[in-house]
């Protein structure tokens, strides 16, 4: 586990400057085009971010890193293209209410435990999550706010925002993406759930090729609660509005092909995982289903039946726009900002690409158990974003002593200048120090 050490807070702060005289607690003052200054202070026994203070424990794992990225909003700006996506998606719903901005600071239990999300779930753990204290992270979805969006009164809304996950560097990996949530909920009535899937096909019926060969089985099933009927009806309500956004979003894909295919979710049931075929391969867009009638009950809705579904917005930027590289997202070079319009989808032109830098480090591990995404995010807190990819290239088992030795392959490359490599190198030995220190491994 990523432990919070000095070694750790010596990386951090040597990427950011402290001011003088604040002892151990550190301003982060984020001079973007986006965010407003300061975001937050981090001490040695509290978090304080946009006016909340947060005490640490032995579960804080949060890092200067992400928490720069908080107040940027780039669903909120107008020519950033996961904005472009976000907006085009609420056209689609235009009779959703829309929730974007509330705060990416949850508790756990609106995380997890609201969502009826196992406490055993691999998705609860440090190394997927970035976590103030043992109750409070930063959301790892939109789903967090479900409950809020009922308590509104609203019987129809969508939710948008910034999501945080510990995960892998590559080009289509971040440890901060965004998401879009749609939930819809009407009386659990028979002539009611017949009489509003009436009119939605009534009102579009989109030229689409869908493969759906799903059927209601027990690794999938119906909810006690609900009858098959009903969930066919709010079934059927869900697949026809997903289909239609799908086919306003690729509008100009002629021969547009969706699968729907079983999925499980601990919110939904049935559960539904959406695929297009797009460019010649399946690209998997969202995740959908039945809502866990038991999150209907807490919000006092007994007597509703809905549908939910969420998706990732950078996924289906880097498709619909041509970028190839998702770090270009939190870009404020201006070569890529002015090359979009709200409202409009345009393909990506490349600008010059600065050459990359590759630098191995290789080291035996302890007896602990080891957790890549950890250790990503200790390079990423080190190096920043001229991090573009970290990649595993041997993994290997002294056949005597059993003890196991791994290599990676870090790729740095700047997206808006030239690195000369002793910059790099001096990069590269403040990783090889920290790792050494903050895993107890032995460099080779």
């Amino acid at each position: 586990m990523l432990r919070n050490s000095r070694y750790l807070k010596q990386a951090v702060i040597s990427k950011y400057s402290a001011p003088a005289g604040c002892g151990s607690v550190f301003s982060i003052f984020q001079r973007s085009l986006y965010s407003t200054a300061p975001d937050f202070e981090i001490g040695s026994n509290e978090t304080k971010i946009n006016g909340q203070v947060i005490a640490r424990d032995e579960w804080t794992n949060i890092t200067p890193t992400v928490l720069s990225k908080v107040n940027r909003k780039l669903h909120l700006q107008p020519q950033n293209p996961i904005s472009i996506i976000r907006q085009l998606i609420e056209s689609n719903f235009q009779d959703f209410k829309t929730y974007n901005e509330f705060s990416p600071v949850v508790t756990t239990k609106q995380n997890f435990d609201d969502l009826y999300i196992p406490k055993d779930h691999p998705s609860r753990t440090k190394s997927d999550n970035y976590y103030f204290n043992k109750d409070t992270v930063l959301r790892a979805h939109t789903s967090a706010h479900q409950l809020q969006g009922l308590a509104s009164g609203a019987e129809k809304f969508l939710i948008s925002g910034d999501v945080y996950r510990r995960d892998e560097i590559d080009s289509s990996h971040y440890p901060v993406f965004h998401q879009i949530e749609g939930f819809f909920y009407l009386d659990n009535d028979i002539s009611k759930l017949q009489a509003d899937l009436k009119r939605i096909l009534a009102k579009e019926t989109p030229n689409i090729e869908v493969i759906d060969d799903t059927i209601i089985k027990p690794e999938n099933p119906y909810q006690s609660c609900h009858t098959p009927e009903a969930v066919d009806l709010i079934s059927a309500h869900l697949k026809h509005s997903i289909n239609s956004m799908i086919r306003n979003l690729f509008a100009d894909e002629k021969d547009l092909k969706v699968r729907w295919i079983d999925a499980y979710f601990p919110f939904t049931s049935p559960s539904w995982e959406v695929e297009i075929w797009y460019k010649g391969e399946w690209l998997e867009v969202l995740g959908s289903g039945v809502v866990n009638q038991k999150i209907m009950n807490q919000a006092g809705l007994e007597n509703k039946i809905g549908w939910a579904f969420g998706m990732g917005l950078e996924r289906l930027a880097m498709v619909l726009f041509g970028i190839p590289d998702i770090r270009l997202f939190w870009s404020e070079d201006r070569r890529f900002i002015d090359q979009f319009t709200p409202g409009k989808i345009n393909k990506f032109v490349p600008f010059s690409k600065y050459p990359p830098c590759i630098k191995d480090i290789s080291f035996w591990l302890p007896e602990d158990e080891w957790h890549e995404n950890d250790f990503c995010e200790l390079v990423r807190g080190v190096a920043g974003d001229i991090v573009e990819t970290v990649e595993l290239i041997d993994d290997f088992r002294h056949p005597k002593t059993s003890q196991r030795s791994l290599c990676y392959r870090i790729n740095y490359r700047s997206m808006d200048r030239n690195v000369t490599n002793d910059e790099i190198n001096e990069i590269q030995e403040k990783v090889r120090s920290v790792v050494q220190d903050e895993f107890n491994v032995k460099l080779r």
